[in-house]
């Protein structure tokens, strides 16, 4: 099965459809956040710097940096928003824009083999991206449309996710650094849209063999209790091939969800991921010992497990 790695200059995630599901934190992203987009035009990165910090306790194993504020200087905001997050975290960055420029200057001061967000099926796209992502020897999210516009048929989605694949490699980018994003639509405007994601799932799996994700989010706009749309919609993703998501690690019940998925999947040997993450805490005696009927040694296992938890989550 195909491995796409993924790595900042000292921590290498790799995707892969029998590997742990990969949670890309999405909150560095000022769209619809106007405080952060204000502070961010204006120098301020306080709140991105709190943000990527955030996410990594909560388990992300990379994150998303967007830099998107109209009639703002992206390329200067993003590459300075790329060192900054690189500074205080080790995990990989996805860099994320629709602007050329800007990702040109998130890849020439990244450390490491980041992923870019995103090259879609347009030719000027096409031929605009993917020079860069060979240059910086980067892996790439290809979205799956192009001058047409999204179709609701993912068969459709299907041929143009396969003709970036085929572009890719005419510049030497192989598959295994395409990372297709299906385009999760909302299911509350589009009723079929979730059958729609886990046909085309299946189809990239099976027949182009190529590593996935998405912005999940999408699928729960404009609904109330949205943690538990979006929380389903993943595990049943995972299911059928999801192998990473742009979300929000900060929902305990979304993460909940996809690390549920990895046990059910088989990729999380023995829970070991589950139990560290979960298990409860022995209550204490006065003098702080484990209270009688606590297997031996739980509670230092527990306290050693809190320390293994904040490293792993840096993964």
């Amino acid at each position: 099965m195909t491995d796409t790695v993924i790595s900042s200059a000292t921590r290498e995630v790799v995707l892969g459809l029998e590997r742990p599901f990969v949670m890309i934190g999405e909150r560095i992203n000022p769209t619809g956040r106007k405080i952060l987009a204000a502070e961010m035009a204006a120098g301020n990165f306080s709140r991105v710097e709190a943000d990527a910090l955030a996410q990594v306790a909560a388990g992300a194993h990379m994150l998303d940096v967007n830099a998107g504020i109209p009639l703002a200087d992206e390329p200067a905001i993003l590459a300075k928003a790329v060192q900054l997050v690189q500074s205080i975290t080790d995990v990989p960055l996805s860099i994320d824009s629709s602007i050329v420029k800007a990702l040109q200057a998130g890849l020439a001061v990244y450390k490491g083999k980041p992923l870019v967000n995103s090259v879609t099926g347009e030719e000027e796209r096409l031929e605009s991206v993917l020079p860069l992502v060979k240059k910086y020897g980067a892996a790439v999210v290809a979205i799956s449309n192009d001058e047409t516009g999204i179709s609701e048929d993912p068969d459709v989605r299907f041929e143009v996710a396969k003709r970036i694949v085929h572009r890719a490699a005419d510049h030497g980018i192989p598959a295994s650094d395409i990372v297709v994003d299906p385009l999760v639509m909302p299911i509350g405007a589009i009723n079929q849209a979730g059958r729609q994601v886990m046909h085309l799932l299946k189809r990239l799996k099976t027949e182009l063999k190529v590593n996935t994700t998405c912005g999940a989010s999408n699928v729960s706009f404009g609904l109330p209790a949205r943690e538990g749309i979006s929380a389903t919609f993943l595990s049943m993703a995972i299911g059928a091939g999801l192998t990473s998501a742009i979300m929000n690690p900060m929902h305990l019940e979304i993460v909940r969800a996809c690390m549920a998925a990895d046990v059910m999947m088989g990729h999380d040997p023995d829970c070991a991921r589950w139990i560290r993450r979960f298990r409860e805490t022995p209550p204490l005696q006065a003098s702080g010992a484990a209270a009688a009927g606590a297997p031996e040694g739980a509670a230092r296992g527990r306290r050693e497990g809190g320390h293994r938890r904040r490293t792993q989550s840096q993964a």
